[in-house]
This record gives C-alpha cells, sequence and structure tokens, in this order.
C-alpha cells in the first residue's frame, strides 16, 4: 500500500523545471463556438451595409438616438450588433443587403430622384425590374440631362464618389445653341468666378474639328447644374448635354435607356480608387 501511495504521490508531483517550462508553452488555440448568424460587427457598418448611408453618417444617426437594437435606442458608437438583432430606424427595420452596382445610359426626360409626386418620371422607373434591393442614384443628372447613371445601395462607395474631397472625374459632351468661340476655351479651363465661387474644367475642347457646336469638357466638380452655368456664363445654351464618363464607366455599348450590372473588376477598381 505504501509503494501504491508513493507511486500515486510521484504521479501528482513535477519538478520546479518541469513546471517553468510548461509556463513557457503555447497556450492551445481556442475553437471558436459562435455561430455564423451571431457574428457581431459594429452597429455603424450594419447601417451602412444596409444601404441608408455611409458610416460616418451612421455615427452621426446612433448619436443622436435614431436608431434602437431590440427595442433599445442605442447612443454608443461602438456598439456592436448581430445579423439576428432588430435594428430599426425611424421605426423601420433595418437589413443587411446584397451589395448591388448597376449603370444606367440615363435617357433625357427622366428626374434624378427616389420619388417625387410631382415628376411625370424618375430614373427608378427604368431600373425598378434590376434587383430586390433598395438601390439609388449616386449623384443626380437633371432632368434633361442623359448618360452615365450609377445606382448602389452601397453607401460607402456612394459617399465616396460624390465627395468633392475624392475629385471623381466627369466628362460630358456638350452640344450648344451656337458655335463656341476658341477664345473661350483657355478661360474655361484657366478658371473663373461663378455665384457660387471659383470654377474651372479640368479640361476642355472641341470633339469634332468641323462642328464648334460640340464640346468635350472633363470636370469633377458636382456642384448642381454646374456644365450649363459654365456654358451660360458666357452667353451659350446647351441644347443638349450628355455625360459620356464617370469615375471610370462609360456608357460604351449601353444602348439609351438600358442599363447593367457593374463587372467584378470595376467593382474591385472602385474600391482600390
Amino acid at each position: 500500500m505504501r509503494n501504491m501511495k508513493n507511486r500515486g504521490q510521484g504521479r501528482n508531483f513535477r519538478p520546479k523545471s518541469q513546471q517553468d517550462e510548461k509556463a513557457f508553452q503555447p497556450e492551445k488555440k481556442k475553437l471558436n463556438l459562435v455561430k455564423k448568424g451571431d457574428e457581431e460587427i459594429r452597429l455603424n457598418k450594419y447601417i451602412a451595409n444596409s444601404g441608408v448611408c455611409s458610416r460616418r453618417e451612421a455615427d452621426k444617426l446612433i448619436a443622436d438616438g435614431e436608431i434602437t437594437v431590440n427595442g433599445q435606442v442605442v447612443t454608443e458608437l461602438g456598439a456592436k450588433v448581430c445579423k439576428r438583432d432588430e435594428v430599426l430606424y425611424k421605426g423601420k427595420p433595418l437589413m443587411v443587403e446584397k451589395k448591388v452596382y448597376l449603370l444606367l445610359n440615363k435617357p433625357r426626360g427622366f428626374v434624378t430622384t427616389l420619388d417625387d409626386p410631382h415628376a411625370e418620371h424618375t430614373v427608378m422607373e427604368l431600373v425598378d425590374s434590376a434587383c430586390d434591393e433598395r438601390i439609388y442614384p449616386v449623384g443626380r443628372l437633371d432632368k434633361e440631362t442623359s448618360g452615365v447613371l450609377l445606382f448602389t445601395n452601397d453607401g460607402e462607395l456612394a459617399k465616396k464618389l460624390t465627395h468633392p474631397s475624392y475629385e471623381k472625374k466627369k466628362i460630358y459632351h456638350v452640344f450648344l445653341n451656337v458655335d463656341f468661340d476658341e477664345a473661350h476655351l483657355s478661360q474655361i479651363q484657366q478658371g473663373f468666378e461663378l455665384e457660387d465661387g471659383f470654377i474651372k474644367a479640368d479640361s476642355i475642347s472641341f470633339v469634332d474639328s468641323a462642328d464648334k457646336k460640340q464640346v468635350g469638357i472633363e470636370i469633377h466638380s458636382g456642384r448642381n447644374r454646374i456644365v450649363r452655368r459654365i456654358f451660360a456664363h458666357f452667353g451659350y445654351k446647351v441644347a443638349r448635354l450628355d455625360r459620356v464618363y464617370f469615375a471610370g464607366l462609360t456608357k460604351k455599348n449601353l444602348p439609351r435607356g438600358n442599363w447593367r450590372f457593374l463587372t467584378p473588376k470595376e467593382i474591385n477598381f472602385f474600391k482600390m480608387s
């Protein structure tokens, strides 16, 4: 019995050196037992992923107490939620949607808005059957302007493409009522003052040397009706205006009034730029 007791004691005994050695051994990796549906994400990201706004704008909604989670108002900016949580904005549930990116070759006669009871036609009519997700136009083209118009439910990307600090390039094909005076080319490119501040074109030239009524203008400003106002400043009337390029996208092979989804390559370009 004594020998068995000694063997038992020996089994529980470890020399100090062995204990020290164990202390420096790496811990075994813990298993992640959280189910996929229970993974947590920051509340502002959840809101942005629902297509409502950008993350920065979501922070303001949270701070202003406009967001509830499972019936409770949440104002903590670092708050996290699970996809199964009920997140409400203005009493309506927010759902994380699949990101959708769609390009429309807008025709004239359509107002760039989600909803306007006074408008005869809106651009949403043209993309209504495209997807189940709630998409919205990025920026705007006025009713009589045609061309490249992007739609998405990606609030972060929309903010990036429209904020002046990112200076996304836009190119317009301008049809004027009279011949354009070459002397005005340099004036527009060098810049001048409008009622709402200084403006200049990044580039401007004739589209066709044989037709002085057609001008191409590259600009990054997103100010309201800026192209029309530039030419009006010099006494011209824009008879027709077509946006042919927006932040890397063109209307090539896309008939007027038609739309297409962006390719993975185009989406990655936007996110990397």
